[in-house]
């Protein structure tokens, strides 16, 4: 069965490919020696609980954002009392952004920005560098062990640090040693339902499983840890006891009274 993760890592090779191509990795190599210093991004998690508010201009799992909300966002999550970092999705395809975006966004806020993306390259970690993220994601159900662990030693080498992602109790015993932060995703990539196709919408998300958030209890000790994927102003409080952060997109991004009133109830939930 082919999954949405499975083509969803199909078209990211066929972009990576194409990058590769425009960009060598010795330009790359050369933007990183201009890029800024990266801003601390676990420092900031652990500042007390608060969001990392993410930007996309659409989801496989619903379709488009509004696209007003999208283009407050950076403003907005700049001025934000509970926003303690910046996520940007950097998925053509599937979420409509580009790398590119990510050093004007990063321009625009305070906060450490983290490239989102399905690294299964080191390319793609040099890229995130020398467009400026201060730390990339690494997801547990797309890269072995092995590359867990040498896909943080470069970005820590390059000085980013990494958000882990798990989905299951499996995936948690893959972590290096080395992970500080830990995220658990409650949306299903390794399913063929629940998503909506290039191109469509759908008001619902039928992706999620918003029980694995019990999986809190079996994350490293002393991690950082992320709750990411489906989560409301109206669920948030529930989040607060088990982890530290909360990874949330959507919900800002499609609300019809602006992304700031959305986020005005984030705060009032988190009493900020």
């Amino acid at each position: 069965m082919k999954t949405v993760l499975d083509t969803i890592l199909e078209d990211v090779r066929e972009e990576l490919a194409a990058a590769k191509l425009r960009r060598p990795v010795a330009d790359l190599r050369s933007m990183c020696a201009d890029a800024p210093p990266p801003r601390g991004f676990a420092g900031a998690l652990a500042s007390g609980f608060g969001l990392i508010a993410e930007i996309k201009e659409r989801s496989p799992s619903v379709g488009p954002m509004r696209r007003e909300n999208v283009a407050d966002a950076a403003f907005v999550y700049a001025e934000s009392p509970i926003v303690r970092a910046v996520s940007v999705l950097t998925n053509e395809r599937h979420f409509g952004m580009s790398v590119e975006r990510l050093a004007p966004i990063r321009n625009q806020v305070p906060q450490p920005v983290l490239r989102k993306d399905f690294f299964v390259d080191e390319y793609q970690i040099r890229e995130a560098r020398a467009f400026g993220a201060d730390a990339i994601l690494l997801m547990a159900n797309v890269l072995d062990p092995a590359r867990l662990a040498g896909f943080h030693s470069l970005a820590l080498e390059l000085g980013m640090e990494a958000l882990f992602e798990v989905h299951t109790e499996d995936e948690i015993t893959q972590l290096p040693a080395s992970a500080r932060v830990v995220g658990i995703n409650s949306r299903k990539f390794k399913s063929d339902s629940g998503f909506v196709a290039a191109g469509g919408a759908s008001e619902t998300d039928f992706s999620l499983d918003l029980s694995v958030f019990r999986l809190a209890e079996a994350l490293p000790e002393g991690s950082i840890r992320v709750a990411e994927s489906g989560i409301s102003p109206q669920t948030i409080d529930s989040l607060t006891n088990a982890f530290d952060a909360a990874l949330v997109g959507t919900s800002l991004l499609r609300d019809e009274r602006g992304i700031r009133a959305c986020l005005a109830d984030f705060e009032s939930a988190l009493g900020a």
